[in-house]
């Protein structure tokens, strides 16, 4: 069948943009395709920095004819409904209509054949509005025209069953400039296209696919990122190799080279002796953020004074001049480097502490300085839950922990903050857990992100997450639906990974509820401060005055419902739980389930509930009393709402007549004891356990007793002992959560 070849040229498109759009564009197209009716085999998209391409197998010739039906009034209805149906179809009597039953009546039809349309014109449509839905996360106009692209784009290559369909894309002008005797900008559709914007920069006539992507290879130009990628990873480690060094892993990096370059052209350079006694990792930032090198090590993983760089251009001198460019501008990037590491050094880190007075953490919320003291507060507390934290440590190292901040280092590289602070520790004769927990409070930065296990590193990490939780909490600044500038569900998800990984104890609403006091407390003092500085410039000195005033601060501060905070923040957090879980194949329902009971804090009794409960509902025992609670809640509900009224609470013993009743009535009891216990002493599988001894009590009863008895006394008896089947197993986990079944 009929092959379809669509590239769109434009100037450079950014790496990290690439992707997304060639997958979009082949979502459009299909989409078009199947509103047009029309079929299709195979769709692959390719991006490289320069073009977006797309080949679309197996599409007819022409749409199929398809029929096209209206149904109408039914057979006998009144001539004014039958007219009026007829005129409404462009028909002028029944003749042309046929008769069919739905659903026991008669009906009129109006059957019409529409011929399927051809292809070629049904692609236009679809190019043109695929050009115009594109999105991207930024894009321009360019010429005085309205349409918007990432980057100005060139040529449209279009081939469709060997001929180019009449493509003609209208770059209309603003309405400034269409008064004017400027034509109108177009691009139209042809069969040419260009190869590398240097090597290869002549006309390309191709006829499909296969000639396409054969003369952009001669013409210096690679199609497939995969292909640009392996060729990129197989000449830098042949390189490395060759030099006795191993390529440092970075996919991340190779993926944004990748979408960099046509043509990849894989050099080695060097690094000057004199920067190899700067960190490490300043010399991979500089390297890879900034010039988009690649770092090698050695055998024992100590960086190598060597690097990897990707050319988009072959040259008479094998790569020469471009080495010797990258080594001069890294030579200067790194000169940088090297004096603010030894200008940093002068100074101790715990001096450049009090310059984060000066640095506002946020405008509400008070500056880094303020930040770090309720940090300090918070991880002091947290260091009794965390086993091995030692107090003054983790205090230490709360007030150094953002003065890295305030150096020269972080200021050029700001992705060094944290590990640069451990370096200026150790400097400064810090101990090792103090050090490491100013370069690990950062983490967990993402899902891929390791978790600090330290203890004084996550009682550190677990405060500073905190407190910036509660912060933005207090002054109303929440995530809202994708939006979420301040990383707050990260920073929950973080604390989640933190007590899961390292299975701490730590209630969180005493904490939050101490970080909530202490904000107040800050804003109390910063409202007393401003009250009295006023009265100092109106020369009052009166005591009373101020005692007054630092009352009606307390009365009027707007930070007065602070601690209203903390539930909506609990709940925020069991959201956030509850997704990890789910990422984990923890079924939500069994999250539910447990969450719903409510009043929890501690994360890892959290987890040993559900955790409990999921092997409860997999034995046969827990997948029949399920279906046994189920049953006994519908009855209960149906019975309520008839009767309009409640069969909640405890069934009265002395009405029970029937053995299997008062066997049950005992079982539930018995079950009910054993479970509050076995609860209390957080052991959750032995809870289940004794709900499990409820199910051939249960069985007994629904087989053996009618629970709509004649009798109203014993029937409402027997109702409330249903209702307390409920009530029971719900004292473990809300079993209404349960789906499935």
């Amino acid at each position: 069948m009929p092959e379809l070849l669509l590239e769109l040229l434009s100037e450079e498109i950014p790496a990290r943009m690439q992707a997304r759009a060639a997958d979009d564009l082949k979502r459009l197209f299909t989409e078009g395709l199947k509103k047009s009716n029309l079929s299709f085999e195979r769709a692959e998209a390719y991006a490289t920095p320069r073009r977006l391409a797309l080949i679309v197998d197996g599409i007819p010739a022409k749409a199929p004819d398809f029929k096209e039906e209206r149904k109408g009034p039914r057979v006998g209805a009144p001539d004014q409904a039958i007219q009026g149906f007829l005129k409404s179809v462009g028909l002028n009597s029944l003749d042309q209509c046929e008769k069919r039953e739905v659903k026991g009546n008669e009906h009129w039809f109006v059957v019409n054949l529409i011929a399927g349309q051809e292809t070629m014109g049904a692609i236009q449509l679809i190019i043109e509005d695929c050009i115009n839905l594109l999105s991207w996360p930024k894009s321009m106009r360019w010429n005085g025209t309205t349409i918007r692209w990432v980057r100005p784009l060139r040529s449209i290559l279009c081939v469709f069953d060997g001929n180019c369909p009449e493509i003609e894309i209208d770059l209309v002008r603003t309405p400034e400039q269409a008064t004017t005797a400027d034509p109108v900008v177009m691009i139209k559709g042809d069969k040419n296209t260009v190869g590398h914007r240097f090597l290869g920069p002549d006309l390309i006539e191709v006829t499909d696919f296969a000639d396409y992507k054969a003369k952009l290879e001669e013409a210096y130009v690679i199609l497939d990122p995969a292909d640009r990628r392996a060729k990129i990873k197989k000449g830098a480690e042949a390189l490395a190799k060759k030099a006795g060094f191993v390529l440092r892993d970075d996919p991340a990096l190779l993926d944004e080279v990748t979408g960099l370059v046509e043509w990849p052209v894989v050099l080695m350079g060097a690094i000057d002796d004199a920067y190899m006694d700067v960190p490490p990792e300043v010399l991979v930032t500089a390297m890879r953020h900034h010039q988009k090198y690649f770092a090698l090590e050695d055998e024992a993983g100590k960086l190598a004074p060597k690097f990897i760089v990707v050319a988009n251009i072959e040259t008479a001198d094998k790569g020469k001049a471009i080495v010797a460019g990258n080594e001069r501008v890294l030579r200067a990037r790194l000169a940088d480097a090297k004096f603010f590491w030894d200008q940093d050094r002068k100074h101790t880190l715990a001096s450049r502490a009090v310059a984060l007075q000066e640095i506002v953490f946020h405008a509400r919320l008070g500056t880094l300085d303020q930040k770090i003291d309720r940090v300090q507060a918070l991880a002091t507390a947290i260091a009794e839950q965390v086993p091995g934290a030692d107090r003054d440590k983790v205090r230490s190292a709360a007030r150094l922990a953002k003065a890295d901040l305030s150096t020269g280092m972080v200021g050029e590289f700001p992705e060094l903050q944290g590990i640069m602070g451990r370096y200026y520790a150790l400097s400064d004769g810090e101990s090792a857990e103090v050090a490491d927990a100013i370069a690990e409070h950062y983490a967990p930065r993402g899902p891929g992100d390791s978790c600090p296990s330290a203890p004084v590193s996550v009682a550190l990490a677990l405060a500073d997450r905190l407190d910036t939780l509660v912060g933005f909490w207090a002054i109303d600044e929440k995530p809202t639906g994708s939006r979420d500038p301040y990383g707050l569900r990260r920073a929950a998800l973080g604390i989640i990974r933190l007590v899961i990984e390292n299975n701490l104890r730590l209630p969180l609403a005493p904490l939050m509820n101490g970080g909530a006091e202490m904000l107040l407390n800050q804003r109390l003092t910063e409202s007393v401060l401003e009250k009295r500085a006023i009265l100092d410039d109106l020369g009052l000195d009166d005591q009373l005055a101020v005692e007054t005033l630092e009352v009606e601060v307390e009365d009027d501060t707007p930070f007065g419902e602070v601690y209203a905070i903390v539930p909506e923040l609990l709940t925020f957090f069991a959201d956030r739980l509850k997704v990890y879980l789910r990422e984990q194949g923890v079924r939500h329902d069994h999250v539910d389930a447990v969450f719903a009971l409510g009043g929890e804090d501690d994360i890892v009794r959290l987890l040993a509930r559900v955790e409990a409960l999921a092997g409860f509902l997999d034995s046969e025992d827990g997948a029949n009393l399920l279906i046994a609670y189920r049953r006994a809640a519908n009855i209960v509900r149906i019975e309520e709402k008839k009767d309009k009224a409640s069969y909640a609470g405890a069934p009265d013993p002395s009405v029970l007549e029937e053995a299997e009743e008062k066997a049950l009535f005992k079982a539930l009891g018995t079950a009910a004891n054993a479970a509050g216990a076995a609860i209390e002493q957080e052991k959750y599988k032995h809870a289940m356990a004794a709900l499990a001894r409820l199910r051939e009590p249960v069985d007994t009863f629904f087989d053996e007793v009618t629970v709509n008895a004649e009798d109203g006394k014993l029937r409402a008896n027997r109702l409330r002992l249903l209702s307390s089947i409920k009530a029971t197993m719900d004292k473990v986990a809300d079993f209404s959560k349960i789906e499935g079944g």
